[in-house]
């Protein structure tokens, strides 16, 4: 059944401008394989007379908006967040190993499954790459809870085979075993897509890396995903691993691991080369600016990617980011874009973050036209947004003279309150 919805309309153009309509309808409808899209956008004016056929939803008040992209989380890592650490490295050892090795037990993995995308789609969020754990379970847990609900996932099971304690180290021949079985179980499946994971270069061996490099190239349409250049210390230690890599960037290009649809998180510590490498190669960066922030790791430098056109997107970073919502994300990339590294005081216009949390992450993911977007033949991803969700919010967006006035009151004041209804799918 073709379906109508009458309120304010956010969408972009192909070049990253955002069009928005007072007075908008979105119309949407299965396509051949009953998967609904969006099938028009525009002015209410333009469009009503042509689609009067339609099931009319009338929206006053509200926005219509892509559902936001999340480029890089880690659902294993709810019970972590916020937890107190000297940076990236102890963090991981006092925190975040020993909550990963739970992720063994299947039973605690879907748990963790459920109450994730439960939050993920409360604050909006309806696509995201996503970290399991080492453990085939967890990876099984994502994907079913994720296929239930009709949902367009990414996510992969860990790779790390050495700097690992017990109950999240895996054994190289077998890790590779699993992340081929993995890809032929849930790959392509309805609307799932499966990442390779290394965790990082610095746990994986170089048989692993070159193990992950030879499934990425026998299955060019899946991901990659990892981290690179966080911390300097990390940067430090990956140079003494791979004394022959010119960059810790360049480890990865060495086994194989950058092409499009390749993700790495982060990309703080960067020359230009790395960023040309990045741009040479199609692979983007998962900025995520509250982790950032959060452990100290140091600042995204957003004019050296745009100035060297490097694909990047925005991300939670969940549990070392501190909340699920896009709307914190795109705030803190404010603040990150203000200090800046090579060029202090670039500021990103709101429209700009928020196509780098939708339409922007699409394309650095390889998915542009399918979803972030609200344009004709995107998947049917979006969310209704209530403005005067609170009384300040209320207040202020009232007094927007403009659309960018408008969306950094949102970025600014917004919550998941602001979030009043995901739609998935047309649902």
């Amino acid at each position: 059944m073709k379906k109508a919805y009458r309120a304010s309309l956010l969408r972009f153009d192909d070049e990253g401008q955002a069009l928005y309509e007072q007075d908008g309808l979105l119309v949407t409808g299965p396509d051949a394989r009953g998967r609904e899209r969006v099938l028009d956008a525009g002015s209410h004016a333009a469009l009503a007379a042509s689609h009067a056929d339609a099931q009319l939803t009338h929206l006053p008040g509200r926005i219509l908006a892509p559902g936001f992209v999340d480029m890089h989380i880690h659902f294993p890592q709810l019970d972590i967040i916020g937890a107190p650490a000297d940076g990236l490295l102890p963090w991981l050892e006092n925190y975040t190993f020993p909550a990963e090795s739970r992720f063994a037990e299947a039973a605690h993995a879907q748990e963790a499954a459920t109450f994730f995308f439960d939050e993920l789609l409360r604050q909006g969020v309806s696509t995201a790459l996503t970290f399991c754990t080492s453990h085939p379970a967890s990876v099984d847990a994502f994907f079913g809870e994720a296929q239930r609900r009709g949902l367009r996932m990414l996510g992969g099971k860990v790779l790390q085979d050495r700097h690992s304690p017990d109950g999240v180290r895996d054994q190289t021949e077998q890790s590779l075993i699993d992340t081929e079985a993995l890809i032929q179980r849930w790959h392509g499946q309805d609307r799932l897509g499966y990442a390779i994971t290394p965790r990082f270069a610095p746990t994986s061996t170089e048989a692993q890396l070159r193990g992950a490099g030879e499934l990425a190239a026998k299955y060019a349409d899946t991901w990659i995903h990892s981290h690179v250049a966080e911390n300097k210390d990390e940067v430090r230690w990956a140079r003494e691993l791979f004394p022959k890599a010119r960059s810790y960037l360049d480890v990865y290009a060495g086994f194989g691991l950058m092409r499009e649809r390749a993700v790495y998180a982060h990309c703080i510590h960067f020359d230009d080369a790395d960023r040309q490498l990045m741009h040479d190669t199609k692979t983007a960066a998962a900025v995520s600016p509250t982790s950032n922030l959060f452990l100290g790791s140091g600042f995204f430098d957003f004019e050296g990617a745009q100035r060297t056109h490097m694909r990047h997107g925005l991300a939670s970073d969940v549990g070392g980011g501190t909340s699920f919502s896009p709307f914190h994300t795109m705030l803190a990339a404010y603040y990150i874009g203000r200090e800046g590294q090579t060029k202090p005081g670039l500021s990103l216009a709101p429209s700009r973050l928020w196509w780098l949390h939708t339409a922007g992450a699409a394309q650095a993911l390889g998915l542009a036209g399918t979803i972030g977007n609200l344009q004709p033949g995107c998947e049917a991803d979006f969310l209704v947004l209530n403005p005067q969700a609170t009384p300040l919010l209320a207040r202020k967006s009232a007094r927007a003279d403009s659309l960018e006035e408008l969306l950094f009151a949102l970025i600014v004041l917004g919550d998941d309150r602001l979030i009043e209804r995901t739609h998935v799918a047309g649902r």
